[in-house]
């Protein structure tokens, strides 16, 4: 590995997030309305004409072959499907930069947790955008994947703030790390639930759904106790802002918004740059 030149790994990452991306718009698509994933091809929603091989190309079919319309019916294709492609092919890409050293050095496996992480989440946001719903379809094997992954690659970071009880401390890495993650979906979906309980018990309405808790179990899993926390604050904050935008715009007091569009680029952001962010802030009171 160490003989291929990084920047071709890199454009090799980042096709092949291209092609995750075009994969993932057929889960967005199809998981909610109960259709198979992998059967039949891929299709015109409008005409139900099958799209060619060559009309399925991420993004260059899109916006250079069918400039956005239906071959067959010239109905206008939704630009959230090049949108998708190219947000994972990106995300791809900004892993593999901050992986770099592993991965010439030979170790995928932390780059990999991570490009699966970000895989998960995705579509979780695209479809409660869509839908207002987080399938159990992605949230329980996600997080089943994940707490795996985390075993498998340990964060250095996650380690080094996990609590050791019970004679922890001389165990393996991966049993600390496993620990680790099964305490930050503790926390993640723990805090959620309590949250939506005593809403429900002091207001008699569901203010928030399970769906949410579960995707807080497969995030705080991945990314332990801290992150986890840092990504409901950052989640609770982009929702209050968007809320009041909206309400300014005319919107309802009472209007549902789905907690799961948040929380995903929360959990991105977390993942990228939480660690930093944290360590900031507890130096602010040294």
């Amino acid at each position: 590995m160490q003989d291929i030149p990084p920047h071709f790994i890199a454009f090799v990452v980042f096709i092949f997030g291209l092609l995750i991306g075009s994969f993932l718009n057929v889960v967005i698509y199809r998981l909610p309305l109960g259709q198979s994933i992998v059967f039949p091809g891929s299709r015109c929603p409008a005409c139900d004409a099958e799209i060619s091989w060559y009309d399925n190309i991420p993004v260059i079919s899109y916006a250079l072959l069918l400039r956005g319309r239906c071959r067959n019916c010239r109905t206008s294709i939704s630009a959230i499907y090049p949108a998708v492609e190219l947000l994972v092919a990106c995300l791809y890409l900004a892993l593999f930069i901050v992986h770099k050293d592993q991965v010439v050095g030979g170790s995928w496996l932390p780059l990999i947790a991570d490009l699966v992480f970000v895989s998960l989440i995705v579509p979780l946001v695209f479809i409660d955008l869509r839908y207002k719903l987080l399938p159990n379809a992605i949230t329980y094997p996600g997080l089943i994947v994940l707490i795996v992954l985390r075993a498998l690659a340990p964060d250095p970071w996650i380690l080094a703030h996990t609590p050791k009880p019970f004679g922890l401390a001389a165990a393996p890495v991966w049993a600390v790390s496993l620990f680790g993650s099964l305490l930050g979906a503790l926390v993640g979906g723990g805090s959620l639930w309590l949250v939506r309980e005593a809403y429900y018990r002091l207001r008699h309405v569901e203010g928030m759904g399970l769906g949410d808790v579960k995707m807080m179990l497969m995030v705080g899993a991945f990314l332990g106790w801290q992150l986890t926390l840092l990504t409901i604050f950052v989640g609770s904050l982009l929702g209050s802002l968007v809320g009041v935008l909206l309400i300014l715009r005319g919107g309802s007091m009472k209007m549902q918004i789905p907690f799961g569009v948040f929380l995903g680029p929360a959990a991105i952001i977390a993942l990228f740059a939480g660690q930093q962010f944290i360590v900031w802030y507890v130096g602010l009171y040294r």
